[in-house]
């Protein structure tokens, strides 16, 4: 039983964690960190202990092992807080220069699935626009919109390299006024790691999000995914 007021035990795997942290925050982003084994003679640790702390820094985001050549100062994650702005009004709010690059626009009709999800009859013709999201010029998400065909009559895909919220207010007057989000973790595909330019399998978060009008009329269903090494989710909680 642990006595109240007793400090925490720190181990030697915490103590090498916080240490090769605050060397991470003196070194600049892209740097590579000294070696295990230098790192072990220079904090009187075993190279297991080294190893374990920058496995957990490397989970965390703030390190990335690259194979056969190191293990470098990875940029900081962003913070995806769950409110309903677009990912350029968020990247902006952060002071980064949002892009996108559409991937493919084909129009379909809806079938039983995608029918139930945009409230509209499998026959119904979609617009189905596949982007991948920038931030700063880096892929940061891939994002497959799916749309009513009548939301967005004559949309092209040049007019989809910003917010796709901006141009639905813009061109068809339509606003977004509320969405319901559902959010997993999962692993990249072969398509989606070589998109967002990492590994076979790399963690990530799957969005889906479905928007509507203030007629309640539904204008979008859009599945994304997220690289799991630059992003964390963050909410407000509030008692019940």
């Amino acid at each position: 039983m642990e006595l109240a007021g007793a400090q925490p035990k720190i181990t030697k795997q915490s103590a090498a964690r916080q240490q090769v942290l605050e060397l991470i925050q003196r070194l600049g982003v892209g740097t590579a960190i000294p070696s295990e084994r230098q790192l072990s003679a220079d904090l009187g640790v075993s190279r297991l202990t080294v190893r374990a702390a920058l496995d957990d820094l490397a989970r965390e985001g703030y390190l990335v092992r690259r194979r056969g050549s190191g293990t470098y100062v990875q940029q900081p994650k962003i913070s995806q807080e769950l409110t309903m702005t677009s990912f350029s009004e968020d990247m902006r709010r952060r002071g980064m220069v949002p892009g996108s690059r559409t991937l493919s626009l084909t129009r379909q009709l809806a079938g039983a699935r995608l029918g139930r999800f945009l409230h509209v009859s499998p026959g119904d013709e979609i617009v189905v626009v596949k982007r991948l999201r920038l931030a700063d010029g880096v892929s940061m998400a891939i994002e497959t919109l799916h749309i009513p065909a009548g939301v967005v009559p004559g949309i092209a895909p040049n007019e989809l390299e910003g917010s796709f919220y901006e141009l639905l207010r813009r061109k068809y007057g339509v606003e977004i006024a509320s969405a319901t989000q559902a959010i997993e973790p999962t692993v990249t595909n072969e398509e989606e790691s070589a998109a967002l330019g990492v590994p076979l399998h790399s963690p990530a978060f799957l969005f889906e999000r479905t928007s509507r009008d203030a007629d309640d009329r539904t204008l979008e269903f859009v599945h994304s995914i997220y690289r799991g090494d630059r992003y964390r989710i963050v909410s407000e909680l509030t008692p019940s």
